[in-house]
């Protein structure tokens, strides 16, 4: 067996990101942005007016002071002319500061009479002025590569760009295995059970930004495998479900070694997932997880969603942890690296008493991983363990 860690490592060692695809703004968000994004001008463009009020000269600005309203200005309606002494401008949020006034007093302070407006006592030392530039300037950049979030596609909306150049979709095959699995919504017999765990993968595949493609089921027979592998091929990832042990119908590893498969590692010291196979595919990696429903989960977690990103071009990087205050003691771990299904709760995280890699219904109360390392000692509570966000 080896460490998690090193099994990244030869699994990162297989990659190469994926390439670009130009895509517009409302299709950007959880793509990976593989180009900078430049801006063309200063955001804003122009010195603009942080409050509704009156735009004045500072030599102007006195308690009781009476100034003549020379005009109005609106956003996306500059006012043409100028502020000249003892006059105002009405200015409205967003709206651009007319040459000569370098102040904006809120419309709370002052008080209107005809075409004059008269300044209060109270006035505040905000010149409410957003300066030019004061966002982002002409030539600034949206870096790459970047995970882009609803904030990151604004702001290149801002900088107007309206098609960003993204990763392609890295697209995953997944591969049920097992005489015993039945699709959902099917009729099982008494000996079989209903195939759960591709439907979960298929949803962390599309979260992580994937696409996901669900295979038929393949039997526990070199020639089910065999078809299976045909039918993933065009994939960047193969993943398979099960089949990956030592028993007499584990056949998924040599069915793809036969399929053209060169492995890069068998068996990771890690619990719940010890089984876990990896390596090249042809064009594609292919991932073979555990057959337990937490364990593929899991995997799916630590291994499968790493590779997605890597893929997509951000930088080879393990799941991001956290660190996280337990809320309950924690038993002492073995040599394998424990994930364990936690919630967190207004004292911190607790693990779950029943941690079998069978039980989904546990899984699916979990919000987080907590990651204990091989022989990591017994913890009280109150002390902080690092943990994976579900």
């Amino acid at each position: 067996m080896i460490p998690v860690s090193e099994a990244l490592d030869r699994l990162f060692a297989l990659v190469s990101p994926l390439p670009t695809q130009e895509v517009g703004l409302t299709a950007a968000r959880g793509r990976v942005l593989r180009a900078p994004v430049i801006a063309m001008r200063d955001q804003p463009p122009f010195a603009a007016s942080a409050m509704d009020g009156y735009a004045i000269r500072e030599a102007d600005l006195a308690p009781g002071a009476r100034l003549l309203v020379a005009g109005e200005a609106a956003a996306g309606h500059a006012f043409a002319g100028r502020v000249g002494p003892g006059e105002a401008l009405r200015i409205f949020t967003g709206a651009p500061v007319p040459e000569g006034a370098d102040r904006v007093v809120i419309q709370e302070d002052t008080r209107r009479d005809g075409d004059h407006v008269i300044l209060g006592d109270g006035i505040s030392d905000n010149r409410n002025i957003r300066p030019a530039g004061v966002d982002f300037g002409a030539g600034d950049a949206l870096g790459a590569p970047r995970l882009l979030g609803p904030a990151d596609i604004a702001l290149a909306a801002s900088m107007n760009a309206d098609r960003l150049t993204v990763s392609r979709r890295p697209e995953v095959a997944i591969i049920a295995t097992g005489d015993e699995l039945v699709a959902p919504g099917g009729d099982p017999r008494p000996d079989q059970i209903i195939a759960s765990n591709a439907y979960g993968l298929h949803g962390i595949v599309e979260q992580a930004g994937g696409t996901a493609r669900l295979l038929p089921i393949a039997g526990d027979s070199m020639g089910a495998l065999a078809q299976a592998f045909d039918l993933a091929r065009g994939a960047d990832i193969v993943v398979t479900i099960g089949g990956a042990s030592v028993g007499d119908h584990d056949l998924v590893g040599d069915a793809a070694a036969e399929a053209g498969m060169e492995r890069a590692f068998w068996k990771v010291a890690l619990r719940p997932g010890k089984p876990l196979m990896a390596g090249r595919f042809g064009e594609a990696l292919l991932l073979g997880l555990p057959g337990n429903p937490v364990s593929s989960m899991v995997c799916a977690h630590v291994f499968l969603v790493p590779l997605i990103r890597a893929l997509s071009g951000l930088a080879p990087a393990p799941a991001p942890r956290r660190l996280a205050r337990l809320a309950a003691p924690l038993a002492a771990n073995g040599p394998r690296e424990h994930y364990l299904r936690a919630a967190t709760g207004p004292d911190g995280v607790t693990a779950f008493s029943k941690q079998d890699s069978s039980l989904l219904s546990v899984l699916a109360q979990a919000d987080c991983l907590i990651v204990q390392p091989p022989h990591d000692p017994a913890r009280a509570a109150g002390e902080t363990v690092d943990v994976i966000a579900l």
